[in-house]
């Protein structure tokens, strides 16, 4: 099993939901964590409250997965503090819902630009440090990418994207000992689309589990790569 004390994380849009539940299962590994957000606020707040925990280390930077620069100049102030990146969490995300006749020019080119595109500025400035440190590379997809439905054209296509494009970088790297893997959660607890958590979220996949789940990935034989991940609630509600 690989010691993960010491090892380091960026991860975009880490400061609430499943990018903060994962940042906290990491650190709880001793790795230290940097996580972004287009509020540098958030960021640090969020980091200031992971940093309460006792072990690793959280670092918040303010970067806007939209912009490559932006991407860049985040890989550079991690590099700087912490020295690697051994893992790189592809998790910023939103969503827009409306139907074909109501979707905006605009609402469809910021899901595209978030969910896919800003996944690939990610990959790519941080390829240089994953290779140096054989890191991981890991991308939140969605079930939304192959379960497709009425209103969702524009979230369905990032993730059906998104997904494809994980895929595809996989077998690039694998040659230069970069592991990749995509993970398509189903229905989870987060603040995503304006939700607020709540007791009634119960049922749906925590965001802790999906942290959980990128400490096991991390912890697997280097030798074994489970490159595509399906997860779902194991009991929805009867309908």
């Amino acid at each position: 099993m690989q010691n993960l004390e010491g090892k380091t994380a960026l991860i975009t849009g880490g400061s609430k939901g499943i990018g903060y539940g994962v940042a906290a299962s990491l650190m709880e590994q001793g790795m230290k964590v940097a996580i972004t957000s287009r509020s540098l606020t958030n960021a640090e707040d969020a980091a200031n409250t992971l940093n309460k925990s006792g072990r690793g280390e959280a670092l918040g930077l303010e970067a806007d997965v939209r912009s490559y620069e932006s991407q860049q100049q985040a890989v550079k102030k991690t590099l700087e503090p912490f020295g690697t990146i051994d893992l790189l969490v592809a998790n910023a995300g939103l969503g827009h819902f409306a139907s074909i006749w109501d979707m905006s020019a605009e609402q469809w080119n910021e899901v595209i630009e978030t969910n896919l595109t800003g996944v690939f500025y990610s990959i790519k400035s941080s390829l240089s440090a994953l290779k140096d440190s054989k890191g991981y590379i890991i991308t939140i997809s969605s079930l939304a990418g192959t379960n497709f439905f009425a209103g969702g054209a524009a979230y369905n296509a990032s993730k059906f994207g998104l997904t494809g494009f994980t895929q595809s970088v996989m077998l690039d790297l694998r040659q230069d000992d970069i592991r990749v893997t995509t993970i398509m959660p189903g229905s989870v607890a987060t603040y995503f689309n304006n939700h607020e958590p709540n007791d009634a979220d119960a049922w749906k996949i925590q965001k802790e589990d999906l942290g959980q789940m990128v400490v096991d990935l991390m912890h697997m034989h280097p030798r074994t790569l489970p490159s595509k991940i399906e997860v779902r609630p194991s009991k929805p509600p009867k309908k």
